[in-house]
């Protein structure tokens, strides 16, 4: 996972993976609800999820739910750091979009 480097920025992969844990998910929930929220734009494969989540874990963004023993699902939930990451890359792409907006208005402008 390439996160966090040089600028800070997170694949978008990752972004709706911790977008997700904000309630208990599996991972076919998981990718359920990104297929849903970017309108089938972005589709996550098993083995690109758990790999990723993998690593979520190692990082301290996402954490494991005890595991329920009549149910098969491992359930994940974001973490107090994950939240911050989150609400970091929102203030990232907020900015971008600014800039990027007042170059192309300026741009329909001249």
């Amino acid at each position: 996972m390439r996160d966090n480097v040089k600028g800070g920025a997170l694949t978008e992969t990752t972004l709706f993976i911790l977008l997700s844990l904000y309630e208990p998910n599996h991972g076919y929930g998981i990718m359920q609800f990104t297929e849903s929220e970017t309108h089938g734009r972005l589709t996550l494969g098993a083995g690109t999820l758990y790999g990723a989540l993998n690593t979520l874990v190692k990082k301290g963004w996402i954490t494991p739910l005890d595991e329920d023993e009549s149910s098969r699902k491992k359930e994940y939930i974001i973490t107090q750091e994950g939240k911050k990451i989150v609400n970091t890359e929102i203030e990232r792409l907020e900015q971008v979009a600014r800039i990027a907006k007042r170059i192309v208005g300026g741009a329909n402008n001249a």
